[in-house]
């Protein structure tokens, strides 16, 4: 999965979209990733939902006659002809405290000193965060939870009905396996092409392997932060990709922008998608990335006027990390994954193998996004466990042909990718 997250309240009005479709076709997204469009409570925050079944009036235009519902077709329909499916947050783990289901379902929440919970997290740092326009579902012991599973059902056929066929569950640990596992049986048998894909982002190993063996097509991981050296990332990665496939990012909606975080580094923006890309079966990049963005994308204040007169195009590039990708099934699977010996330190040296007889590669990452750096190994081929050839497909100063020894100057955030030639798609 190739994912483009189209941020709603940057993108505005569903009759609006269609540049931000069509750049995400053209840069060889698959997929359209879309935050909650429902109506949200007074918070106005896209993940406090106060009715599922009622559209966001900030998306819809003026004064057309096009009912809500077929706004959003028109804009699923557009998306298809451009070969794009849609995939939608499913936010099931809580909703607005002022929905109207607090009242009407008293018995579908988690209660607290005589009142409805509101869902919270500890922070690294101890701190607490509590968000208060929010009521926690509660999928484990309500008395009614046949009922509250039907309405969560209701919601995914509603959903699949407007033309989504994916859907991102939102803090997916916080629901039960056996609810999913559930939920999944009763949608996969009208609609087996829908995807589910679980937000596990702060939960440990564990509890993400755990998690995704409910059923889940799809897990995010973790790669955005791992600092190519720590051997975290790469447990992590062992520990589950047997379990589901990954989908790495090099930053998120809910993240800084990585172009602010850098100073404007362009090639880190480079290093960090292409890492993405190549890492794990699956990637997602929110819109303006491609154009070095600085502002965090926010729930409640983005707006269309935020839009920012791009910093550079990483378009190109991003079409290219994407065909890469779309071409060589290595690419588009968990594979076996072991890190080499670099004689360069500030060099990372990867090699990757298929499970499944699509071929090998080896990655080699400047980890400085700021300096040149010399690669050299005297023999590459005594690295891939094969006698194919290898084939360089990096996209930038792609090579005819692969020589031994192999000498490189990477410019700062360099990645290399080379394949073995019975792994081309």
């Amino acid at each position: 999965m190739r994912i483009y997250n189209l941020f709603p309240l940057l993108a505005g009005r569903f009759a609006d979209w269609q540049p931000h479709l069509e750049r995400a076709a053209a840069m060889g997204f698959d997929w359209i990733f879309v935050n909650p469009i429902q109506r949200p409570g007074r918070s106005g925050s896209l993940y406090s939902i106060a009715d599922y079944f009622v559209i966001n009036p900030v998306f819809l235009a003026p004064h057309s006659k096009s009912p809500p519902e077929d706004q959003v077709r028109a804009m699923a329909a557009r998306a298809e002809r451009l070969g794009l499916r849609l995939m939608i947050d499913l936010v099931i783990n809580h909703c607005a405290i002022d929905s109207p289901l607090v009242k009407e379902h008293p018995e579908w929440f988690v209660r607290e000193g005589g009142g409805v919970a509101h869902p919270f997290c500890v922070e690294a740092d101890g701190n607490k965060v509590v968000w208060h326009d929010l009521a926690q579902l509660d999928h484990r012991h309500s008395p009614d939870v046949e009922g509250l599973l039907k309405y969560c059902g209701d919601l995914v056929e509603h959903l699949v009905g407007l033309g989504f066929t994916g859907f991102r569950c939102d803090a997916a640990y916080q629901v039960p396996q056996e609810i999913w596992r559930r939920l999944f049986e009763r949608v996969r048998r009208r609609h087996p092409e829908v995807v589910f894909i679980a937000e596990t982002l702060g939960c440990s190993p564990e509890q993400t392997k755990q998690t995704a063996s409910a059923g889940f097509d799809a897990i995010f991981n973790s790669a955005k932060w791992w600092d190519f050296e720590s051997p975290w990332l790469l447990e992590q990665y062992d520990l589950t990709r047997q379990v589901a496939p990954s989908i790495a990012f090099p930053e998120s909606h809910d993240t800084e922008r990585l172009f602010a975080a850098t100073g404007g580094n362009l090639f880190a923006q480079k290093q960090r998608y292409l890492f993405a890309a190549v890492f794990s079966a699956g990637v997602m990049m929110p819109i303006g990335y491609e154009y070095g963005f600085r502002n965090r994308l926010h729930v409640v204040a983005t707006r269309p006027e935020h839009w920012e007169q791009p910093a550079i195009d990483l378009t190109d590039f991003i079409a290219r990390a994407n065909r890469i990708k779309a071409e060589h099934p290595l690419f588009s699977e968990e594979t076996l994954l072991q890190r080499l010996d670099s004689p360069n330190p500030a060099v990372l040296f990867l090699w990757k193998a298929s499970t499944r007889g699509h071929g090998q590669a080896l990655l080699v990452f400047n980890k400085d996004p700021w300096n040149r750096q010399h690669f050299r190994c005297e023999d590459l081929y005594r690295c891939i466990q094969t006698a194919a050839p290898l084939l360089d497909v990096s996209p930038e100063w792609t090579l005819d042909y692969v020589p031994t020894p192999f000498e490189f100057d990477l410019d700062p955030g360099m990645g290399r990718v080379m394949i073995t030639q019975d792994g081309k798609g």
